[in-house]
């Protein structure tokens, strides 16, 4: 089964499918009000995501210090994010990325 990367305005989805429609298909049931808007039949079966493209090119792990903060902060969003600029350097867009995303994960 291909593996298909279907863009939406708000959304890069991967998904395998037996074909183009049926991508389109997982779309439309899990993201109802978005349209497609780029769709591409993967060369192969698996996904690899640079994490120097993501700026992930330090030693310091993201994950683990956003739950780090989070734990710190007792789950105070805003007081986590302070917490990660300052433990990380980052600016305040990065920060709230890396906070937020582990928030929905579960610290």
């Amino acid at each position: 089964m291909p593996l298909f990367e279907i863009e939406t305005p708000s959304h890069i989805i991967i998904t395998w499918a037996d074909d183009e429609h049926s991508a389109v298909g997982v779309v439309r049931e899990n993201y109802p009000k978005e349209d497609p808007v780029r769709i591409t039949k993967r060369p192969r079966n698996s996904w690899v995501i640079s994490k120097a493209a993501l700026g992930l090119t330090t030693s310091v792990d993201p994950c683990t210090t956003a739950r780090d903060c989070l734990s710190k902060a007792e789950g105070d969003k805003i007081h986590a994010i302070r917490l990660y600029m300052q433990n990380t350097g980052t600016d305040l867009e990065h920060a709230r990325k890396a906070i937020e995303s582990n928030m929905v994960m579960g610290w």
